[in-house]
């Protein structure tokens, strides 16, 4: 059973594999990034090309659905490996007020975890973040993002391998867009190997099976659930 941090210390020097790190102990103190400044437009930036690719098949269409907890609340999509414990990593983040894991960035309409799985499909494993703007910025979820997995492997975290399992950071509008590229060029000066995270539109979102969701809050495969209380040092097992 894997125990992964859910940070990398800002101090770290420019080295050939700092993603060592993600088997020490997390700090979530580590990757909160107060900035009033980073707020983006809770609007979606819907382009010709999103209606275009809609109206051709639905699943390479935008992601058209409203944040959770009313007016003022955004959405953000993350693609980090397996979306279990990336999931508990933004569930343990003051501001963020709901996650949910799914399915995105794929061809195939209403897909299961086994289509998925195949290989087939297109899709990424990924968690869907509803948060507050005024109590977490989107720069925050980027370095819970950077600190949570190894952006340096192509289709695969750990023992996890396939496509579903990419790095890759998906925008709702321009605003996240240029934050989340200047969050990757900072990465990368701080690391030799490639990141090779993909940054891409939000396109629709499949809610993954319920048995999926909240997971490791609810115990895992092992039973031995782990805490999602906003704040949590707790290492998080992979698997539970």
């Amino acid at each position: 059973m894997e125990t992964l941090n859910n940070s990398i210390p800002s101090n770290t020097k420019k080295v050939q594999n700092p993603f060592k790190y993600i088997n020490q102990p997390c700090s979530l103190n580590s990757y909160i990034i107060h900035s009033q400044t980073n707020q983006q437009s809770p609007l979606k930036t819907i382009t010709k090309e999103d209606q275009k690719m809609a109206e051709t098949n639905p699943a390479l269409g935008p992601d058209l659905d409203s944040p959770y907890g009313g007016a003022g609340n955004q959405l953000a999509q993350f693609g980090a490996g397996c979306f279990w414990s990336v999931e508990l990593a933004f569930q343990r983040v003051e501001g963020v007020v709901k996650t949910e894991v799914g399915y995105t960035q794929g061809h195939f309409r209403n897909p299961t975890y086994k289509d998925v799985c195949s290989g087939q499909t297109g899709h990424s494993e990924v968690v869907r973040v509803h948060f507050d703007p005024a109590v977490c910025s989107y720069s925050t979820l980027l370095a819970v993002f950077w600190g949570k997995h190894d952006p340096t492997t192509v289709n695969r975290q750990g023992n996890d391998v396939g496509t579903q399992y990419r790095s890759g950071i998906y925008y709702y509008n321009e605003a996240q867009a240029k934050l989340a590229k200047e969050s990757l060029e900072e990465k990368q000066k701080e690391i030799t190997a490639k990141i090779v995270t993909e940054i891409l539109p939000a396109r629709k979102f499949y809610v993954a099976e319920e048995y999926h969701q909240q997971y490791l809050e609810k115990g895992g495969r092992n039973g031995n659930k782990q805490s999602a209380r906003k704040g949590c040092n707790d290492p998080i097992r992979c698997y539970g």
